[in-house]
């Protein structure tokens, strides 16, 4: 059984009462879309001519009924414009129905209609849409929450709930329409990354998301089973391994906008679906790739905000090159006093230990390394800064350092305080990566369930040679917090990943019952709308008394009215 508010219910009456009239609350012709509002704003007054023949549709926003003649405002994709309906205009001939009952009592706030006219200017300067046809298009059943605004467009008394503005997020666009900027931002950072890859040359490609071997992160997969071929199957955690497979395939650049899946925790940075931008560059390096980062990003916010300078909380952040580089080890150095370097895996869990960071027996070293960086150094990076040079633990896929023994050729970068960028100088020696995958597989026997497995597929492919690479990964949902000046991964996310909504429990009737209430009687709080002992203990005495026996004589009960002791009883 579905719990109905009154306005629910008077709303399903509503689309009753159309239909007795013949109207279709849910046509399905199309309806002709010449206009936008924001087109009218932006160009009317300078063109009046082109405004004359109007047709136009969205969502009834608000209304103010004055008699023979109201306004309006409707919503579309593009924002708001007032609409002057007129009883006459409207209604042919004598019957005035369709303005009297089904404009004025059996539309609502939120239902989608479509109007035809033409554009003047009110007295106090609106531009508006004088009405002459008008079309209910979809009818709406639940009723939008109320968005109070002044006159300054200053929002009181909103829908600004976190729960359920990401729960219900076509509640949330439709009544804060500026979170769709947002959205819009995060389609363009994307359309200009991929102008940039495309003008390189370099050549979008799509790899699997269900993967037999899970692989390119470490990372904790999501498990699934293929039915027909009785085998497991992982949502990808990277899809780093199927590029590189086309780079030995002779591609010289690859990339792919996708979606990546790790089974892992949630917060204000994490959500278990996420989406990256990774690509790969034959004949090139880390340091190339540095410089190719820098160049793109600074690209990339100027086209976005017009400068490379981007507010986050209460940062300026400069996205313009060159960015800072230091080595892990020398920036744990900087920030805690410590050298790292030669410490084997013991030294570095007493360090832990000295530095108040929670360690298990499954981190070997790279993790313990790892743990110190994320605690003590992560929160200083605030402007765009490289961190280079990580030990070769922490990096099983990329390759060994050119001058200095136990480090890869890695950086990640970090902007206030996160990461959003990662990269590598390829690891392509087919020995040297199978000993690596060998040293994960030892990790994950250990119990790090973030441990790589085993690719042979991706060893056979280097095995036939893969040419010197660079990689990269950025993390777009990220990247599009930190230029649209978000704090959380859901605000940038159109349907984050949420726990269950509460269930409702409907009460029975011996739920009822167990209260006093008598058998009989139970019909008539169900026609109230009372369907949950919640909403039972909710009610007014007096109030519910009126209204049972009131509901006893309507649907002829057999049943005795109860006292209003009785009633009282059942709320106690």
């Amino acid at each position: 059984m579905q719990l109905l508010s009154e306005q629910e219910i008077e709303r399903r009456k509503d689309r009753e009462e159309l239909i007795k009239l013949g109207i279709n609350p849910y046509p399905a012709e199309s309806f002709p879309i010449n206009v936008t509002a924001a087109d009218i704003h932006k160009n009317y007054e300078n063109n009046k001519t082109d405004y004359k023949d109007i047709s136009i549709a969205g969502r009834l926003m608000s209304r103010r009924i004055m008699g023979s003649a109201s306004f309006a405002e409707i919503q579309d994709a593009t924002g708001r414009l007032q609409i002057y309906v007129r009883r006459d205009d409207i209604c042919e001939g004598e019957d005035k129905t369709f303005y009297n009952t089904v404009f004025k009592k059996l539309l609502g706030i939120g239902d989608f209609i479509g109007v035809k006219g033409y554009i003047f200017t009110t007295q106090t300067g609106e531009i508006s849409l004088h009405v002459t046809e008008l079309k209910v298009l979809s009818k709406a059943v639940k009723p939008l929450p109320v968005v109070k605004r002044d006159d300054d467009g200053n929002v009181y008394d909103g829908f600004t709930d976190p729960e359920l503005r990401y729960r219900q997020r076509y509640v949330d666009l439709t009544v804060n329409p500026e979170v769709k900027e947002v959205f819009i931002t995060r389609t363009k950072i994307i359309s200009n990354m991929r102008r940039y890859f495309d003008d390189h040359g370099w050549l979008e490609v799509e790899t699997p998301i269900l993967q037999a071997v899970h692989g390119g992160a470490a990372a904790r997969p999501f498990n699934t089973h293929h039915n027909t071929l009785d085998m497991p199957l992982y949502l990808r955690i990277a899809n780093e391994l199927y590029l590189k497979r086309l780079i030995v395939g002779g591609f010289d650049g690859v990339y792919e906008f996708g979606k990546m899946f790790r089974n892992e925790g949630m917060d204000r940075t994490h959500n278990p679906e996420f989406t990256s931008m990774e690509i790969y560059v034959a004949y090139k390096d880390y340091i190339w790739m540095m410089e190719m980062v820098e160049e793109l990003l600074e690209k990339v916010t100027h086209s976005i905000h017009g400068t490379t300078i981007v507010t986050v909380g209460d940062q300026q952040i400069n996205f313009a090159g060159p960015y800072r580089r230091i080595s892990m080890y020398d920036s744990i150095k900087e920030y805690t006093g410590i050298d790292v370097s030669e410490m084997n895996e013991d030294g570095l869990r007493k360090v832990c230990t000295d530095l108040g960071i929670e360690t298990d027996a499954s981190m070997g070293k790279g993790k313990l390394i790892d743990e110190i960086f994320g605690a003590k150094v992560e929160d200083h990076l605030i402007q765009p800064t490289y961190i280079t040079d990580y030990p070769i633990e922490m990096t099983p896929l990329a390759k060994k350092h050119r001058t200095k023994d136990g480090l890869v050729e890695r950086f990640e970068l970090f902007v206030n305080g996160k990461e959003i960028a990662n990269a590598y100088s390829e690891l392509n020696d087919p020995i040297d990566q199978r000993e690596r995958f060998e040293e994960q597989l030892k990790l994950a026997a250990r119990g790090d369930d973030e441990a790589m497995a085993m690719d042979d597929d991706f060893l056979r492919a280097l095995e036939y040679g893969m040419p010197p690479t660079s990689g990269l990964g950025i993390g777009i949902d990220r990247l599009t917090m930190m230029l649209t000046n978000k704090t959380t991964i859901q605000e940038v996310l159109f349907f984050p990943q949420m726990r269950p909504e509460k269930k409702v429990k409907i009460a029975t009737d011996e739920d009822f019952m167990a209260v006093g209430i008598p058998q009989g009687l139970i019909p008539a709080l169900r026609d109230l709308n009372i369907h949950t002992m919640e909403q039972l203990k909710e009610q007014d005495a007096n109030k519910l008394f009126n209204d049972v026996c009131g509901r006893r004589k309507k649907l002829k009960l057999d049943a005795s009215n109860p006292t209003k002791e009785e009633v009282e009883s059942w709320l106690s």
